[in-house]
């Protein structure tokens, strides 16, 4: 039985495989709180996802990005395919049913690749707020960017999720002409903004949560590929890990998407006593499906190019957070599970 919530404005690594056979529930398996989440999501595509997601009676969903294509500069356009969505039968019961949260990616922002330079990114940000029903009088209606945080509570733990926004401020991207490399590292460029910045180390520093959860729509710690990542800004990056490393807040995970492929990096910070993972789950609507391989030096376990969906769920009380990728019918293909270090009160 689930618990209620409330939402308010030494590590062991025990296992990773992939299977292709059916999901099995377990009469043992007890999760205090089950987060879903997907990203790269065409709304005019078959959404073969949104049942199994269901099946797992999630208590969240977050949007990882492109949770719609619409790159265009039509605002009327792109108002119309956020309402497709919003009537595609199965995400209709889905969103009735439990929170809905998110970020959004280039392809919802407007412009493939887009970053600072969009011309109607203030037009795209309050459509993509209308369509995660985020109130009038919301602090997101009047400022720069979609990011934001939510604090779940439950009787035995909480969880804070932590939304960046990772186009609105970003630095135009310099294209490169090196073989595998579609763009050039920048050095001094930034993704945040100080703006955002200055909002992220208050999100840190002041969390009592028991989980945090970072979200970012691209992936932060898989660095080598030469498509969009934390990597192509290197001081970003760097910036980032120091303040997870630094901070007082409890048990961080990055979430990621964007790739039309899902998997789990992983890497070891020397401030931190548990592995610092990016859950990338990616391909809600169409995947990468002929992936041959790309370097990833933190890469734990298989790519899985299939269609996909990514589950934590939540153990309180061993501290436990159990991530699963599935896909249609309901399929485990791949799982991890790792225990943090419990906390002394």
């Amino acid at each position: 039985m689930k618990l209620i919530f409330r939402i308010l404005p030494f590590f062991i690594l025990f296992s990773c495989g992939s299977t292709t056979g059916p999901s099995k529930k377990y009469p043992e398996e007890n999760y205090d709180f089950v987060l879903a989440f997907g990203s790269c999501n065409k709304q005019e595509a078959p959404q073969p996802l949104w049942e199994p997601i269901l099946k797992n009676e999630p208590d969240v969903f977050v949007w990882g990005g492109d949770n719609i294509y619409a790159d265009t500069p039509d605002m009327q356009l792109m108002q119309e395919y956020y309402r497709m969505q919003q009537n595609m039968p199965g995400y209709k019961q889905l969103s009735s049913s439990i929170p809905v949260l998110g970020t959004w990616d280039d392809h919802d922002y407007g412009i493939n690749d887009g970053g600072k330079e969009w011309e109607f990114k203030e037009e795209s940000q309050q459509l993509f707020l209308d369509f995660m029903g985020v109130p009038q009088d919301d602090p997101r209606r009047e400022r720069e960017g979609v990011y934001h945080s939510e604090l779940f509570e439950t009787p035995k733990g909480s969880i804070k999720l932590i939304v960046l926004d990772s186009r609105y401020f970003r630095d135009e991207l310099e294209p490169d002409d090196k073989p595998g490399r579609r763009y050039k590292v920048n050095n001094k460029g930034t993704i945040l903004g100080e703006q955002q910045w200055r909002w992220l180390e208050e999100e840190l520093e002041t969390s009592n949560a028991t989980f945090n959860l970072i979200l970012s729509s691209i992936q932060v710690i898989s660095q080598e590929h030469g498509f969009e990542t934390w990597g192509n800004f290197p001081a970003e990056r760097k910036r980032l890990l120091q303040l997870i490393e630094d901070s007082a807040a409890k048990n961080i995970i990055i979430l990621s998407g964007d790739r039309h492929i899902s998997e789990f990096s992983e890497m070891k910070l020397e401030g931190l006593n548990y592995p610092m993972v990016d859950f990338t789950s990616s391909g809600l609507t169409h995947s990468y499906t002929g992936f041959s391989g790309e370097p990833n030096r933190y890469r734990t376990g298989e790519v899985v190019s299939d269609l996909s969906f990514g589950l934590l769920k939540f153990d309180f009380k061993n501290n436990q957070v159990h991530m699963e990728m599935r896909g249609e019918e309901n399929r485990l293909l791949q799982h991890q599970k790792v225990e943090y270090p419990h906390i002394k009160h």
